[in-house]
């Protein structure tokens, strides 16, 4: 073969394992995808999660031996406004709401009979929270990170605690009467009424009150604060908004709020409530539920909304971070940065992005190549 044709198959060759390499390096098969999906649109973010769970298992789990009380000292102060929380809805329980006029020409929508439970009282705390915290403790028996359990233990008493001081202290204000009132005040079915027309009840003192407290309803606002939180934690848990097509998660992530509304709807059936008061009292639930999950959890529809901030704030300023760093190849991050900024500038409006371990690593690109 003569010299000319050795120095051009040379040259093809080395032109094909150029292409080789960068496809390998840059249409490399994301391992969240199953090895269906190209990682090329996203190169940041399935880098930075490679060096999350690369620096996990350099550091090991967050266990709640090694750095439970590390973290329930640094929220302190949101277990001690639990605590007030708490107190609150003690004395809005106690006082007595506002006793609204109550004519005789309305008792026609107050008539209903006066039912016990279909829901009992002492079961929506069970299902509400027991059943989330349970769901919590699987999850960390499964992973060992104390950080997803700490801040969805908080996260969900909050959720239900801020929803009940929320929920009785209108329930107070307005003093709307029970579709069952009626019966409330006149258990013996022989109404009374004072000069102006206001019914005079002569019927058990704590089922009268019982009896001004119709709007919101409690049980409809407990059970979505409750479930409504475990619905949003499973959706960023399962990775439900992934983009994969994957609709059979959403009938895990329904199922909680499908229960929640049966629990809504029971209020209407048995007479405690009108239709109106299990709208706002389920609104107010689900509203109350979403902002204190946000407050430690990214959206579900997040890259990283399978795990609390507080996690991944752990893993960028651990020790361990910086020499993770030392063996990347600079040029490869800063190109892909570059990609993901124009990407984000187009596509990822208002979406929770890395800017945080962008800047670092840049910063400590920076220092390793001299620049600063």
């Amino acid at each position: 073969m003569a010299w000319w044709d050795l120095r051009s198959l040379s040259f093809f060759q080395r032109i094909r394992n150029h292409f080789q390499d960068v496809s390998t390096r840059g249409l490399g098969i994301s391992a969240g995808t199953g090895g269906r999906f190209s990682s090329i649109n996203f190169p940041l973010i399935d880098r930075k999660n490679e060096q999350f769970r690369m620096r996990e298992v350099q550091l090991g789990s967050h266990t709640v031996k090694s750095h439970g009380y590390s973290v329930a000292r640094t929220h302190m102060h949101d277990w001690l406004i639990l605590m007030l929380l708490v107190l609150i809805e003690i004395i809005l329980y106690i006082i007595h709401p506002f006793s609204r006029f109550v004519g005789k020409d309305m008792m026609t929508d107050l008539r209903y009979p006066l039912k016990s439970n279909t829901v009992p009282v002492w079961a929506v705390p069970m299902y509400a929270v027991l059943l989330p915290i349970v769901v919590f403790l699987v999850v960390y028996f499964r992973r060992r990170d104390v950080y997803d359990l700490h801040h969805a233990v908080l996260g969900l008493l909050f959720s239900i605690l801020v929803t009940a001081v929320i929920t009785d202290a209108i329930k107070n204000a307005v003093g709307r009467p029970r579709p069952d009132f009626f019966w409330r005040c006149f258990p013996d079915g022989k109404d009374v009424y004072d000069q102006l027309g206001n019914v005079i009840c002569h019927g058990e003192k704590k089922v009268i009150k019982e009896g001004h407290k119709s709007f919101p309803s409690g049980h409809t606002s407990w059970s979505f604060a409750g479930l409504g939180f475990l619905s949003l934690y499973l959706s960023g848990k399962i990775k439900a908004f992934d983009s994969a097509g994957h609709v059979a998660k959403l009938c895990l992530v329904f199922l909680p709020l499908l229960f929640a509304s049966l629990v809504g709807i029971s209020r209407v059936d048995d007479y405690w409530h009108h239709w109106e008061d299990v709208f706002a009292g389920g609104l107010i639930g689900l509203v109350v539920a979403a902002f204190c999950y946000l407050q430690f959890f990214p959206p579900p529809y997040h890259p990283q909304g399978w795990g609390p901030y507080a996690y991944f704030r752990s893993l960028e300023d651990s020790p361990d971070s910086t020499q993770a760093n030392n063996g990347q190849d600079s040029s490869n991050v800063q190109s892909a940065e570059g990609q993901v900024e124009n990407q984000e500038g187009q596509n990822c409006h208002g979406c929770i992005g890395l800017s945080l371990a962008r800047n670092r690593s840049s910063a400590s690109d920076d220092i390793e190549s001299g620049r600063k």
